[in-house]
């Protein structure tokens, strides 16, 4: 009997531009999983995240950020 284990790794990153009020306003790739699909549902999960804003002044402002992400596929 040979069992063979299927590993995937994706990593990639995600520039977040959060609002002020903690909402991912816009969700770019910086860098690619070199797959599409995987890059974008990443895109859409991202943007239902709710974040805690960077604050100036301890007022609550808008800013970027980049959200590392590492997936990995076991079959």
């Amino acid at each position: 009997v040979c069992i063979m284990k299927l590993i995937l790794n994706f990593s990639f990153i995600l520039r977040v531009r959060v609002s002020a009020a903690g909402k991912a306003e816009q969700v770019d790739i910086r860098t690619s999983s070199g797959s599409a699909r995987l890059d974008e549902s990443a895109r859409k999960t991202v943007r239902a995240w709710r974040f805690v804003p960077a604050k100036r002044g301890g007022i609550p402002v808008d800013s970027w950020v980049l959200v590392p992400i590492h997936f990995r596929l076991e079959q």
